[in-house]
């Protein structure tokens, strides 16, 4: 994680999240099926949206581990 939490984009996509957290993509779709991790959908890919993560939620979750 970046020292300056403020460079981060807003919103972070899955691949983006997965390199932060060092998980695997399918982890994260994992954490968000379980509440772990909620994620937000954008667009319309596949009629379901991609995912994207707050950057907020992102830094709760390192700071909780």
């Amino acid at each position: 994680m970046p020292k300056d939490d403020k460079r981060l984009p807003e919103l972070l996509t899955i691949a983006q999240v997965a390199k932060i957290l060092n998980v695997h993509p399918t982890t994260l779709r994992r954490w968000d099926k379980k509440g772990k991790l909620k994620a937000i959908r954008v667009g319309t890919r596949r009629g379901v949206g991609e995912r994207r993560y707050h950057r907020e939620d992102i830094i709760k979750l390192i700071t909780k581990r």
